[in-house]
C-alpha cells in the first residue's frame, strides 16, 4: 500500500502521462469550440450570401425604351391643366394610358408593367412640351420580360428579350424604394411596410422602456418582500417565456374587441409588441440594477441622499447601459415578429403608406411573409430584397442603442 503522505514524484512517468493526457484534452476542447465558431460563422455567411444573391435583383428593374409620338396622339388636354392638382384626372381622363399601351403593343404585347403609363403621366407633368412632340421613354419591363433578362425567366420570355435586347437597360426600381404593396412584383415596393415598422417600433419604445425600466427600479428598490411582490416576479418571468401568438390574442381581445381600437393600425401593433417586450426590460433592468455596487448606495445614503435621489442620480445612470441591452433584445425580437400582428390585422393589403398611428399599415415582416407566399416568380427577389432592408434595419436600431449604451458607460 503507497504511503498517503509521501509527496508526488513530480518526475515521474505516471504523473507526466496524465499531464500529457490532461493537455491533450484541453487542445481537443479548443479544437471543437473554434471549429464550433468557424461552423456558425460559415452558416450565416451562406445564409448572408444566399440572401443577397437573391435579394440585389429585386432593387434592379428592367426597363423598355418605348417611343410614343404624343402630338399624333392629340391629347385634349391644355398646359393649364397640367400645372394644378387635377393634373393626374386630366390626364387619365384624356386617354394617356391607352396611348403608351397602342405604342407597347408596336413592340410585341404584354411587354409593359402595369401601370407603366404612370411613368409618362409623370414626366409629361414635370415637361408639358411631350405632348407636342414625339420622346423615347423608358419604361417599366412586364415581370416575365424582367426575370427573362436577369437570366431567370421562361424560354418564350427569354426570346421575347432577346429579340428587344436593344431595347431593353436595367436600373434602380424606385418604385420598390418608394411605393407600397401591389398584386404585380414590378410595382410592389418596401416603404409601406417600412414606414408602418417605423411607427409600429416608435409605440413599442415610447412605452415598453419608460415603463419596463420604471418597473424594474420599483421591483428591485422601492418593492416590500412579500408574497405579492413574489408572485409578480414570478410572473413577469413566465411572461418573458410566453409565446408570442398569446401576446397577439391578448392585444386582440383588449385593444381591439373592448377598447374598440382600428385593426391594422401601427398603434395596436406597438401596443400589442410593447406587452410582449416589457418584462424582457424588466428582467434586464433588474440585472442591471442587481450589479450596481452596494459600496455605491452606502455612500450616498451616507452624504444624505434620500432613497429617490439614490436611484435617480447613482444607480440608474450606473445601471442604464444594461438596461438598454435588455432593450435591444427586446427590440429586436419585436422587430421580427409575425404572429401577434397577423392576429390583429396587419396582414391586411395596404396600398398607400400609412400616415398616422391610427392608419392601416402593415410592417417589413408581414410583407415578407404575405410575398413568400406568393405564386409569381418576380415575388422572390422582393422577398430576398425586403429581407436586406429588415436586416438593415435591425442593424440600425441595434447599432443607435449600442452607440448610446456605450456614450453612457464612458461617462461612469
Amino acid at each position: 500500500m503507497a504511503d498517503a503522505t509521501r509527496p508526488p514524484d513530480w518526475h515521474g512517468q505516471a504523473l507526466a502521462r496524465r499531464l500529457r493526457r490532461r493537455y491533450a484534452a484541453e487542445r481537443r476542447f479548443r479544437r471543437l469550440t473554434t471549429a464550433a465558431v468557424i461552423g456558425a460563422l460559415g452558416f450565416l455567411l451562406f445564409l448572408l450570401a444566399s440572401i443577397v444573391a437573391q435579394g440585389w435583383r429585386g432593387f434592379t428593374e428592367t426597363r423598355v425604351a418605348v417611343p410614343i409620338d404624343l402630338a399624333a396622339a392629340r391629347l385634349p388636354v391644355d398646359r393649364a391643366q397640367l400645372g394644378g392638382r387635377a393634373a393626374d384626372l386630366a390626364l387619365a381622363g384624356a386617354g394617356l394610358e391607352g396611348v403608351v399601351d397602342r405604342a407597347a403593343d408596336r413592340l410585341g404585347p404584354d411587354l409593359l408593367s402595369p401601370g407603366a403609363w404612370l411613368r409618362v403621366r409623370d414626366a409629361v407633368k414635370r415637361d408639358p412640351s411631350l405632348l407636342a412632340r414625339a420622346a423615347t421613354f423608358d419604361l417599366p419591363a412586364a415581370d416575365p420580360i424582367d426575370r427573362a433578362w436577369k437570366g431567370d425567366g421562361s424560354p418564350a420570355a427569354e426570346a421575347v428579350a432577346s429579340r428587344l435586347a436593344p431595347r431593353l437597360s436595367t436600373g434602380l426600381a424606385i418604385r420598390f424604394l418608394t411605393g407600397s404593396d401591389a398584386t404585380d412584383p414590378g410595382r410592389a415596393g418596401i416603404w409601406g411596410a417600412l414606414k408602418g415598422s417605423l411607427l409600429t417600433m416608435a409605440v413599442t419604445l415610447a412605452l415598453a422602456f419608460p415603463v419596463g425600466t420604471l418597473a424594474a427600479l420599483y421591483l428591485e428598490e422601492f418593492a416590500p418582500r412579500n408574497r405579492w411582490t413574489d408572485l409578480i416576479e414570478v410572473s413577469i418571468n413566465n411572461l418573458a417565456a410566453v409565446p408570442s401568438i398569446i401576446f397577439g390574442l391578448l392585444g386582440l381581445a383588449i385593444f381591439i374587441g373592448t377598447l374598440g381600437l382600428p385593426r391594422s393600425a401601427p398603434l395596436v401593433g406597438g401596443l400589442t409588441l410593447a406587452l410582449m417586450t416589457m418584462p424582457v426590460i424588466v428582467i434586464a433592468g433588474r440585472a442591471a440594477i442587481r450589479s450596481v455596487p452596494a459600496s455605491v448606495r452606502e455612500a450616498a445614503l451616507g452624504i444624505g441622499a434620500s432613497p429617490v435621489q439614490l436611484v435617480v442620480h447613482h444607480v440608474l445612470p450606473l445601471a442604464l447601459p444594461g438596461i438598454l441591452t435588455g432593450t435591444v433584445l427586446g427590440t429586436a425580437r419585436a422587430l421580427g415578429e409575425t404572429a401577434p400582428l397577423l392576429l390583429i390585422g396587419m396582414r391586411a393589403f395596404v396600398a398607400a403608406p400609412p400616415r398616422g398611428l391610427t392608419d392601416p399599415a402593415t410592417v417589413l415582416p408581414v410583407q415578407i411573409f404575405l410575398w413568400s407566399d406568393q405564386v409569381s416568380g418576380g415575388f422572390v427577389e422582393r422577398t430576398s430584397a425586403a429581407i436586406i432592408v429588415l436586416l438593415a434595419l435591425l442593424l440600425a436600431i441595434t447599432g443607435a442603442a449600442v452607440a448610446l449604451r456605450n456614450r453612457w458607460e464612458a461617462r461612469r
